[in-house]
């Protein structure tokens, strides 16, 4: 279970265990005696602004869903004690808790979850507010964690840069969120002729106007940029789709790694 540091110490595992018995009975989950714990909590964070047009939205909840139905990602999580908790954060200008916590445990829980995860309206933006995400999560999705968890995932796949965030608080950001112990994967979704480098241009607060972005120092890959800005915490690790068209084979890939613990 991650642990969040506050001005009154670590909070999130008792908090969890006490009020475990009642989100068990409102989501569904087994009694507390049977599902006190999971090895894996996942959170699926996808890009959905400006750039991921309805085709690029569709690939990639088609994307999740089918890494849910694949048989090897359902033989990794099987192979977990009370399988996992999975949630899915969409994001733009802002983020959104698309698929709020959920036990899988079985095929079926699996591809009742994938059901939710295809039905998932795209969600309006502009930006890719990457730092925005990060405050999400850390501040909303991890602390409803409905039981404790071994080690919290954050997957986290686009095709872009932060554009609305100044560099200090991007990094503020970051930290807090692996503060709480969670682990940060990439899936840089590169897409040629768009995205073969990124850091040209400047930061784009909706509504506050441009501020400008060192340069040319900041241009880099997008793959690059994802391992200094977004990875983090034990095991941290990158795997990148080679387009939109790549997405579900890179997605399957790594929830196996991921919910297995495997090593690369």
């Amino acid at each position: 279970m991650p642990r969040m540091r506050t001005g009154s110490g670590w909070l999130f595992r008792g908090a969890a265990r006490a009020a475990a018995p009642i989100l068990a009975l409102i989501l569904g989950l087994p009694p507390a005696s049977a599902a006190e714990s999971v090895a894996t909590a996942l959170v699926v964070s996808v890009d959905v602004s400006q750039s991921v047009d309805d085709t690029r939205f569709r690939l990639q909840m088609e994307g999740i869903a089918e890494a849910l139905e694949d048989p090897a990602v359902v033989g990794a999580i099987t192979g977990n004690p009370g399988g996992i908790l999975f949630a899915m954060v969409t994001w733009a200008d802002r983020a959104s808790l698309a698929v709020g916590w959920r036990r899988i445990a079985s095929r079926v829980d699996a591809i009742a979850t994938a059901a939710l995860v295809r039905a998932t309206p795209r969600q309006a933006g502009e930006f890719t507010c990457l730092g925005q995400m990060f405050r999400t999560v850390t501040v909303g999705v991890l602390p409803a964690l409905p039981v404790p968890a071994e080690r919290v995932v954050i997957d986290v796949s686009g095709d872009g840069i932060d554009n609305c965030t100044d560099a200090d608080s991007l990094t503020d950001a970051h930290r807090a969120l692996l503060d709480t112990g969670a682990t940060v994967n990439g899936l840089p979704i590169l897409v040629p002729g768009e995205n073969d480098v990124v850091g040209a241009g400047a930061y784009r607060a909706p509504g506050y106007g441009l501020l400008p972005t060192p340069l040319p120092q900041e241009r880099t890959s997008l793959e690059q940029w994802y391992r200094a800005h977004v990875l983090g915490g034990p095991g941290a690790f990158l795997l990148a789709a080679a387009g939109y068209g790549d997405f579900s084979r890179a997605l399957r890939r790594k929830f196996v790694i991921e919910i297995s613990a495997l090593g690369r």
